[in-house]
């Protein structure tokens, strides 16, 4: 029997259970009972820092020491219909844990060797914070989403000036938030995952810059890891990652 359940993943830039955790929550009920969830906490999960080796680059990504982390992540990632990242803001941006994952997945944004599935995928952005820093820290993550290729990406980002009483219903900041997470969980939960995203025209244009690079490096002559990938995948001719093969 093949298994047709819509997956989603789910990168929690924090172990903790707190805020973020909450809103996370009340994003997933509408989708617990349709939807396969995999979920990973950082940094359980991705404990290590990029040391900026470069060796990804050079080498592939399998070169990298803290490869077994990694891999197990981008294989859920690149499996997902729904990507799912969460980060409270800390110091206005994302989580350490969050940015170290992200450092680690530099070999998958377009100047290098971007994977073709993610050019049809959907993501949201859930962050708080206790002040400001909400939009900083959604901006972190979105500038990795949408260099690898995402070009569907909802955010939902909670400037709090107090902590919510979560026990309370009649909280007025539990009841805007309830009502605003919902709103995005509708959306959604509306899509045809069946389908894959529209790739807006920015990321486009983002390919082609790249594309124009990668095609002077394989001229030039110089041995590129990257260069080799994009001739192999047939994007330096006529194939894109967005359009299916014939």
């Amino acid at each position: 029997m093949v298994d047709n359940k819509m997956k989603i993943t789910v990168i929690n830039g924090t172990e903790k259970h707190g805020v973020t955790y909450k809103l996370k929550e009340l994003f997933l009920e509408r989708f617990k009972s349709v939807a396969e969830i995999t979920e990973f906490y950082l940094p359980k999960d991705c404990p290590e820092f990029c040391l900026g080796c470069t060796a990804c680059f050079t080498n592939g990504e399998s070169a990298c020491k803290d490869y077994s982390y990694v891999e197990r992540i981008e294989k859920s990632l690149l499996q997902a219909d729904l990507i799912v990242m969460t980060s409270p803001a800390y110091v206005m941006h994302a989580t350490g844990g969050m940015k170290a994952l992200l450092d680690h997945l530099a070999y998958r944004w377009m100047p290098h060797r971007p994977a073709p599935q993610m050019f049809g995928k959907r993501a949201v952005i859930i962050t708080q914070c206790l002040g400001a820093g909400a939009k900083a820290a959604a901006k972190d993550i979105r500038h990795s989403l949408s260099w690898w290729g995402v070009s569907k990406i909802g955010v939902f980002g909670a400037s709090l000036m107090s902590d919510i009483h979560w026990d309370k219903l009649s909280d007025k900041k539990h009841k805007k938030l309830t009502k605003k997470i919902n709103k995005l969980a509708r959306k959604f939960a509306k899509i045809n995952y069946t389908k894959p995203a529209h790739t807006k025209l920015i990321t486009k244009l983002k390919f082609a810059l790249c594309r124009m690079i990668q095609k002077k490096v394989l001229k030039s002559g110089t041995e590129s890891y990257d260069a080799n990938y994009w001739q192999q995948h047939g994007w330096l001719n006529k194939n894109r990652p967005w359009k299916k093969s014939k």
